[in-house]
């Protein structure tokens, strides 16, 4: 199997986990929400579902990642479910999400199980945080994009994502 790895502080770190593609049927995970619930991702089955993927709130790059997902989802319509995904524990997240506004995306921790993180690919180890990306899954829960951001400090490719929801909304 071959490995994969990003840029974390400039240095390279290993990915662990499933890599997926871009045709691949989308794994079902299990996060927790801001009441320490475990929340499966089934709920959102049948719905075009955006992950943006963040190693934490409390960096400059993974805040302006959240807000313009924030701001973006404010065009999506009713079939589109925006969730943010890190290992922050609940209550930064809540934190973060009322100080910057964010109420337009479902935002979920990864902290317990990493189930999410291992099962698409995106833990960083030995740190234990998701990599940068994006996933974008369709109604019938088809990956038709997925970005690993290579340099982590490095915000993800926002207008293609963006492209593809938008060409899955009007489907």
């Amino acid at each position: 199997m071959e490995k994969y790895s990003v840029l974390f502080k400039g240095k390279p770190v290993a990915l662990e986990g499933t890599h997926r593609f871009i045709g691949d049927r989308a794994p079902q995970f299990t996060v927790v929400n801001d009441q320490l619930e475990e929340i499966s991702s089934l709920i959102y089955q049948g719905k075009i579902v955006v992950l943006s993927i963040f190693p934490s709130v409390d960096t400059s790059v993974c805040a302006l990642q959240n807000i313009r997902f924030n701001h973006e989802a404010t065009r999506f319509n009713d079939s589109v479910q925006v969730l943010s995904l890190s290992v922050d524990l609940p209550f930064a997240q809540k934190r973060f999400c009322a100080a910057e506004k964010i109420d337009q995306v479902h935002i979920y921790s990864d902290y317990r199980y990493l189930d999410f993180g291992t099962k698409y690919g995106f833990v960083m180890q030995p740190l234990r945080l998701l990599a940068r990306g994006v996933v974008v899954i369709d109604r019938s829960d088809i990956i038709r994009h997925i970005e690993y951001v290579t340099d982590v400090g490095h915000e993800p490719d926002y207008q293609t994502a963006l492209r593809v929801i938008q060409s899955l909304e009007q489907a």
